[in-house]
Order: C-alpha cells, then sequence, then structure tokens
C-alpha cells in the first residue's frame, strides 16, 4: 500500500526534526543520503557506531539512495566511465571515486533496509543515443550492485546481512527506451524497483506518460518506487497509475520558506493577512503545531527567523503528507480512490 518516505538527507529532517518526532508524525520510511553520510560523517563511522538505524535512534525502515544523482548533479565536478564516476566533493574538493560496489560497500555500512542500485540519473531532455548508451551501463551496473551486495550480505561481519536492493529505471522521457529498460533490470531479482530521473525538468503530463508506459512492465508482486516525487497532486496521480512509494524534500522545503500544505489548499504564511490570524494553520489537523499554535504566532517566528517557527512547520508539513497517504490507503481499500482523487486533486493544488 502506499507510503511516502520522509527525506533525512544527513540522518536528519532539515529543520530541527528528530526521529522521535517522526513516531508521532505517523512516518512510516525514512530515506537517507548516501553521498552526504559517506563524506559526512563517513559510513565507517556510521558502522562503527552500529550502522543508521542506531545512530539516529530510529526503528522503522530506512532507504538509502545509491550517491547518484547527487553524484550526476556535480556536472562540472565529475567523469563518468564505465566502472564509475570520478567525482570531487563539494564540501572539500577532494577526489572520489564511486561505482556500484563503493555504493554497495557504502550502504552496507550504513545498513539501511533498503539499498538503492547505483545508476546514471539521466537529465531531461537529453539526446537518444546517449540516452541509450547510459541505460545500457544502468544494467550492467545493476547486475554489479546485485552481485556485490550478495557477497557483503554472505559476509558474518555486516550489519544487515537482509539488506534489499532496489533496482532503478531510467530512459528520460523515451517511452521504448523506458520499456526496454524495464524489461531488462526485471531480470534481475530485486526487491523493488524504482522509476528515476523524472521531476527533472519535464513537464508533469510528460511524467505521468512515462509512469504510464513502463508501469505494465514492472514486476506486479513486488514494490514500484517514483524517485523525487512530489506535489500532493502528483503522488494522487502517480497511485492511480499503480506507484507505490515516494520520497521528496518538497513538505519540509517549503515548510522552511513558509509554504504550508492544508485540506483548503497551499497557503503562503508570510502573506501580511496572517499577521494578527488567531486560527491554527489547518483547522481540519491534528499535528503538534495545529494543536497548540495560530498562525499569527507560527508567522511571527517564520519572520524573526526563530527556529522554532521552521521546526513546527516542518512538523505540519511531514504530518500532513503522512495523513495524505493514511487516506489514500484507507480510500483504496474501501474502493473510492477514484472519487478521492476527484474531491481533492483540485483543492491540494490550490494556492489559498
Amino acid at each position: 500500500m502506499p507510503a511516502f518516505m520522509n527525506v533525512g538527507t544527513a540522518a536528519a529532517i532539515k529543520g530541527g526534526v528528530s526521529s522521535l518526532d517522526l513516531g508521532e508524525l505517523r512516518c512510516q520510511v525514512e530515506l537517507c543520503n548516501t553521498y552526504h553520510l559517506h563524506l559526512r560523517p563517513g559510513d565507517e563511522v556510521v558502522r562503527t557506531l552500529g550502522g543508521l538505524h542506531r545512530f539516529m535512534g530510529w526503528e522503522g525502515p530506512i532507504l538509502t539512495d545509491s550517491g547518484g544523482f547527487q553524484v550526476f548533479s556535480l556536472s562540472s565536478l565529475r567523469k563518468i566511465t564505465e566502472e564509475g564516476v570520478a567525482f570531487q566533493s563539494h564540501i572539500d574538493g577532494r577526489h572520489i571515486f564511486m561505482g556500484p560496489e563503493e555504493s554497495m560497500r557504502i550502504q552496507s555500512n550504513l545498513a539501511s533496509t533498503i539499498a538503492m542500485a547505483f545508476d546514471e540519473c539521466i537529465e531531461n531532455p537529453a539526446e537518444r543515443g546517449y540516452v541509450q548508451q547510459s541505460v545500457a551501463r544502468t544494467t550492467r551496473w545493476l547486475e554489479r550492485c546485485r552481485r556485490e551486495l550478495d557477497r557483503l550480505n554472505g559476509q558474518e561481519e555486516t550489519l544487515n546481512r537482509r539488506q534489499l536492493l532496489f533496482g532503478i529505471n531510467q530512459g528520460s522521457t523515451y517511452a521504448d527506451i523506458r520499456i526496454e529498460h524495464m524489461k531488462a533490470i526485471r531480470q534481475v531479482d530485486c526487491a523493488g524497483y524504482a522509476i528515476g530521473g523524472l521531476a527533472v525538468g519535464e513537464t508533469a503530463e510528460e511524467m505521468y506518460s512515462v509512469i504510464e508506459a513502463v508501469e505494465p512492465f514492472m514486476p506486479a508482486d513486488k514494490p514500484r518506487y517514483l524517485m523525487g516525487v512530489g506535489t500532493p497532486a502528483n503522488i494522487l496521480e502517480a497511485v492511480r497509475r499503480g506507484v507505490d512509494l515516494f520520497d521528496c524534500v518538497m513538505p519540509s522545503r517549503n515548510a522552511r520558506h513558509g509554504h504550508i500544505f492544508t485540506w483548503q489548499g497551499i497557503r503562503n504564511l508570510n502573506n501580511e493577512k496572517y499577521k494578527t490570524d488567531p486560527l491554527p494553520l489547518d483547522p481540519d489537523c491534528g499535528c503538534p503545531a495545529c494543536r497548540s499554535f495560530s498562525r499569527a504566532y507560527l508567522r511571527h517566528l517564520l519572520r524573526a527567523q526563530e527556529m522554532l517557527g521552521m521546526r513546527l512547520l516542518v512538523m505540519h508539513n511531514l504530518w500532513f503528507y503522512n495523513t495524505l497517504m493514511e487516506k489514500i490507503r484507507l480510500a483504496l481499500s474501501e474502493e473510492r480512490y477514484e472519487a478521492f482523487c476527484r474531491e481533492y486533486i483540485p483543492i491540494l493544488s490550490t494556492r489559498i
């Protein structure tokens, strides 16, 4: 059943929200970033301290991304070869190499529940010939990830010997390349499969058409994960098309800038009209911020750049997203999902 992974890039949600808070906020899965944790504090440090679950005090599932998206976003600092990617750290400029084996070793040290395969995230739009070469290499990299993780899971000293591997589908916005790539990677035994390389410049309609093209070729008995997506409306539309898992920095990032998701639409708390507003952010919300504080007070904290303001607003947006997923799961179980979409997609896309 669909779930939203709360993004804790460096083993914490930006905005002062802890793993203890996530339990109260109804989080089901947390996502952490392989690239950032490899650079700081170092995956060996996390391993020494018992793995990510113990390190950050989170008992639920953790998914670690492969580091591929971050590496490929450093376009001016990297060089891609068949072996992997040589790049410079964005922190101190030191030279680092990461390929499929390195990504699996790092993620094994982090001991996450789910490790993502190392892939190339192709920007949109991209030249067809390059996309074909890239997805073929990504398939070869997935096979190497599978072999390396099997080796690591077979070692006595490995922290999580049941670590799962998810493969990633790429292909830019070329439906035929996407389909052929999905057919290829489903031959590699993975616990789940992701659609990557979306929400990076294409329109929402292009994204939905890619999902519609690929989804019929994804194993029906394994989770389908849409990486880096997205708005509440994006999630509702993607669930409609068969997607199970989502992650996005949007709820926490938007909250830190005063953009609040509510059951009446999107509220910009920076607006002057909230300066003396005594109501909660959302009268239909039960989050810690809405239970105790007014729009006026939260706006004051935001304008005064008080950390408490960011923390409470991030908690609200995460509660909203996690509650949205609860409502989606309930609507699916009661076979009224289409009616739920028709009612809420227009509302949740509206700027108040």
